[in-house]
């Protein structure tokens, strides 16, 4: 099914807006806690991973506040908040890209613990919100959008234990500056299609609206 197909519009019925409206709810609590988590394990630890990933959560809690705004307004609407989330997101991937490249001059080994410990509660927080979000992937953009985030928030969690384990491994910060480095490249590719589907979401509403 087309992640632009308007299959939720103003007159769609109250209780899958309910639904919706449920679910967003959840995980932008899931997501807001966690940011607080891992930005202080983060600092503490000293890991790259950890941060891009903490920032990573913060993003998804403005990104599903945006969702719940436009949840039940039009494809214009949504394909616009689309647009914003994936600037968020691109935005979000250069920082990381930049931080990454400035950690690589100087290196400092992290706390593989630390990184492990936090890495599991995210894979957890990420995979709970991921299927919270799995069955009102198919409603429309917004929705899709969303899972998205959430999906690939659960993959970058696997990128951040893989990471622990290579420092705890190697005793060097390697491991750790090239999952960061993965997380960026996820990231902007995401970022990348939500913005096609949503310009193509615009120009469809806006052909419409001339015809």
């Amino acid at each position: 099914m087309d992640a632009c197909s308007p299959l939720l519009d103003p007159g769609a019925g109250e209780d899958r807006l309910g639904g919706q409206r449920r679910v967003l709810w959840a995980v932008l609590a899931i997501n807001a806690a966690m940011f607080v988590v891992e930005i202080v394990s983060a600092w503490v630890a000293g890991s790259t991973a950890l941060l891009a990933d903490a920032l990573d959560f913060l993003a998804d809690t403005a990104a599903y506040g945006i969702s719940l705004f436009v949840v039940a307004r039009s494809v214009r609407w949504k394909a616009a908040a689309a647009l914003v989330k994936a600037a968020g997101m691109g935005l979000f991937g250069f920082w990381v890209l930049f931080e990454t490249a400035r950690r690589a001059l100087d290196p400092a080994v992290p706390d593989a613990a630390v990184m492990g410990v936090v890495g599991v509660l995210a894979l957890v927080a990420n995979a709970g919100s991921a299927a919270l979000l799995f069955r009102r992937r198919g409603d429309d953009l917004n929705m899709r959008s969303v899972w998205l985030c959430s999906r690939n928030d659960a993959i970058a969690n696997l990128a951040v234990l893989a990471a622990a384990a290579g420092v705890f491994a190697t005793a060097t910060a390697w491991p750790d500056l090239i999952a960061g480095a993965l997380i960026v490249g996820l990231e902007l590719t995401a970022a990348w299609s939500i913005s096609r589907q949503a310009i193509r979401a615009l120009r469809a509403t806006h052909a419409k609206a001339r015809a």
